[in-house]
């Protein structure tokens, strides 16, 4: 028979659905408010999350840093040309991730 000769072989993909997440926060920050822009990179369960953040200085230059989730608080991955309003906000920053992800 014909059919009898027929093998199939059939492989079965696991498709995985991860949630985008970006959100805007004012956070006041060297005397000003200022509007950052969260936006988490899509990953999967074996790397750890991490967090986009840009936000616009004095003469209107976008800076842009990364956050990363270390011992449950979220953390600037440092970067030597920061600024100090940055740098003194990342208890703001981690609380506003946070915040986002509860509701999210």
């Amino acid at each position: 028979m014909f059919i009898d000769t027929i093998k199939f072989n059939i492989k079965i993909m696991q498709l995985t659905f991860i949630k985008n997440i970006q959100f805007t926060k004012l956070i006041k920050a060297d005397g000003r408010l200022r509007e950052f822009n969260f936006r988490r990179y899509n990953s999967d369960n074996q790397q750890p999350a991490i967090f986009s953040v840009n936000v616009v200085d004095n003469r209107d230059n976008r800076i842009i840093f990364e956050m990363k989730q270390e011992d449950n608080i979220w953390k600037i991955i440092k970067q030597p040309s920061l600024p100090v309003w940055i740098v003194q906000n990342e208890n703001n920053f981690h609380e506003s991730i946070e915040e986002e992800l509860k509701n999210a």
